[in-house]
């Protein structure tokens, strides 16, 4: 069955169960300007349509983000830039910024972040600082970040206390912008703390559709060190309990029983509160979409193919 076996060159499948193929519909990918370097043409890869987060690591040229922005826009994929307040020096840079990204590239979607703390350079050092700016005005679409398992720059203590408070705040700019909001989150290895921390938002009155993490196929020992760096919680004991079995330590990490276990929740709970897949292809981009066009039924079939 297609769902439990990983062949690249595998055509998509009959047998991909609806809920897994419903719930991929319309997932999101990552990419850097360096690795969207190494791509001849996204059209090969990816549905049309699919957006495309370009992160923004500290000390990448904003000339770089945008002309990413642009070549894959003009292939016909809806951008999303990062913007990390803390690498951000000032407003006028912000606006420098956006200005480029609107007028070279057609930007109309950006994820609103904080960003690493040891990182900030300037007046900015929250997401809603930015997003209060008035600079995002005219965007169609706005994301901000989601930590399922908490964030610890944030709350040292070890709750989620300022994590929660921020998601209200950011849940109460929604509703007073024209803009389309939506929570991305960092990635997760465990379904059942998800389902939970997704129906506690709720119970919070925070009301942003959530468009999960997910982690792509890679090696056990490459997503171990993102985990670790990236500030993954609890659910990290999922690579940890793999990499003491002989067996597994070897074969690379996929998530199918992450994705699987979520989109059966969601196949039974349709008001629940996940509204999209976001990948982290952590283990290349091309890995990624070959296993969501193998495991996702026609909600992977790239461009190319369609």
């Amino acid at each position: 069955m297609a769902l439990f076996n990983f062949r690249r060159e595998a055509a998509p499948t009959q047998q991909t169960p609806a809920a897994v193929e419903a719930f991929l519909q319309g997932y999101s990918i990552e990419v850097m300007p360096r690795t969207a370097e190494k791509v001849e043409s996204f059209r090969d890869l990816l549905p049309a349509g699919t957006r495309v987060y370009i992160a923004h690591i500290d000390g990448t040229p904003i000339e770089d983000m945008v002309a990413t922005a642009k070549r894959l826009n003009a292939e016909g994929y809806p951008v999303m830039p990062h913007f990390p307040a803390r690498i951000i020096k000032d407003r006028a840079t912000l606006l420098d910024w956006v200005a480029r990204y609107q007028g070279e590239a057609n930007v109309k979607q950006g994820l609103i972040l904080a960003g690493n703390p040891a990182a900030q350079v300037g007046d900015f050092g929250t997401s809603m600082q930015l997003l209060e700016s008035g600079a995002f005005d005219g965007f169609d679409r706005l994301h901000v970040a989601g930590h399922p398992e908490g964030n610890k720059d944030i709350d040292p203590d070890g709750s989620d206390r300022m994590v929660m408070e921020a998601a209200r705040w950011k849940s109460a700019f929604a509703e007073r912008t024209d803009a389309k909001m939506a929570m991305a989150t960092q990635f997760c290895f465990e379904a059942d703390p998800v389902i939970a921390w997704v129906d506690r938002l709720k119970a919070e009155g925070v009301n942003l559709p959530v468009h999960i993490g997910v982690a792509g196929p890679a090696k056990l020992q490459t997503l171990i060190k993102f985990a670790i760096a990236c500030g993954v919680g609890p659910s990290l004991r999922v690579l940890q309990k793999r990499a003491m079995d002989v067996t597994k330590l070897l074969l690379p990490y996929e998530p199918t029983e992450f994705i699987a276990s979520l989109a059966a929740h969601k196949a039974e709970n349709p008001d629940f509160g996940i509204e999209s897949v976001h990948f982290f292809p952590l283990g290349g981009i091309k890995t990624n979409a070959a296993w969501v066009t193998e495991n996702g039924g026609a909600s992977g079939v790239p461009a190319a193919q369609a």
